[in-house]
């Protein structure tokens, strides 16, 4: 067993290593990658890597969250998101033998109609935007408190009469102790590349490392989490106006370390009395700071949400307002085949 976790480590490192030589400067598409299917994760500030619940939704975010203990649930997601965009999507989970689980998902990402347009501005129709995504997740348990995963996808984009397809991979390790509620995770997501490129045109998938750390309060109901990501790049300067008050005043760059820091770093705290109700909040940094020659405002960055399970079915819903003028909304839905059946 021990030989099987350091196969299992070494492999995850010496992937994410050679991920990291090859890595370039530069913007990358499917962004949409990054945003959550889970609404325990959005109300928790986007990014969480080391929750540990009964929702298969949390697998999305790493690999080594799938256990034999969601053998036949089904997960259900939706997410109205910036610009009257709507995401939604799938998931299934079933135990393999005595230490194994697989999982099978799909997500929609649906940008509504937008205007066609000749050379010259003129419009000359409509089209529709998508993007999908197509995961198999498999994970193992190496130990009685350590896991592993990986999640496989197939991501195709389709905009008006362009397409594009990638294929990623995440890999995930999680150490839980339940008898001090302590969970610790390690993540590389995304690691691929196209295998169908727009108009003969590469882009890059969003890969990332993150790291995660989740800790029930002593004997309080409460559970702190933070989540370290964009890992792959230690600078991440914003600009934000020289005069606050004023949006369309001279940009000035923010690049001190404090603030490279913070915008590497996702909290998160709940409140969770029991194991079929929880009251969650979380803080962004990043996101707030990006709104910053926008019309953000004292909820820029912060997120909120709430959970319960009643007999076979467990609700999830997560607010945030990244600025004044968008309000975006998740709701989860999961339920036990098993269960449902009895």
């Amino acid at each position: 067993m021990h030989r099987i976790t350091i196969n299992i480590l070494s492999f995850l490192v010496v992937t994410v290593c050679s991920m990291a030589a090859a890595a370039q400067d530069g913007t990358t598409a499917y962004q949409f990658l990054d945003v959550p299917v889970s609404s325990h994760v959005y109300s928790m500030g986007g990014h969480n890597i080391s929750i540990v619940d009964d929702d298969i939704n949390l697998v999305e975010q790493n690999p080594a969250l799938l256990g034999k203990e969601f053998d036949h649930q089904v997960g259900l997601n939706y997410m109205r998101y910036l610009g009257g965009t709507n995401f939604m999507g799938a998931r299934y989970g079933q135990g393999v033998g005595e230490h194994g689980a697989f999982g099978v998902g799909i997500q929609y990402y649906g940008y509504g109609k937008m205007d066609a347009t000749d050379a010259s501005g003129a419009i000359t129709g409509s089209f529709n935007a998508s993007d999908m995504a197509f995961t198999l997740t498999y994970s193992h348990d190496i130990s009685d408190r350590l896991r592993g995963g990986i999640n496989l996808k197939y991501i195709h984009s389709s905009y008006e009469t362009y397409s594009a397809g990638a294929i990623a991979a995440d890999l995930g390790v999680n150490y839980y102790n339940p008898d001090n509620e302590l969970s610790l995770s390690l993540v590389a997501k995304n690691l691929g590349g196209q295998v169908k490129k727009f108009n003969d045109k590469s882009e890059k998938v969003p890969w990332d490392i993150q790291v995660g750390f989740t800790k029930g309060l002593g004997t309080t109901p409460f559970r702190l989490s933070v989540t370290a990501y964009n890992l792959t790049k230690w600078k991440l300067p914003y600009y934000e106006p020289a005069d606050k008050n004023n949006t369309s005043s001279e940009l000035v760059m923010k690049d001190k370390f404090a603030s490279n820091l913070f915008r590497h770093l996702v909290f998160g705290l709940e409140y969770s009395p029991s194991s079929s109700f929880y009251i969650a909040a979380g803080y962004n940094y990043k996101t707030r700071t990006d709104m910053s020659t926008y019309k953000r405002n004292f909820l820029s960055g912060i997120s909120v949400g709430g959970g319960m399970k009643v007999k076979a079915f467990g609700f999830g819903v997560a607010f945030a307002q990244p600025h004044t003028g968008a309000t975006t909304f998740m709701f989860n839905l999961t339920t036990s085949i098993g269960e449902l059946m009895r």
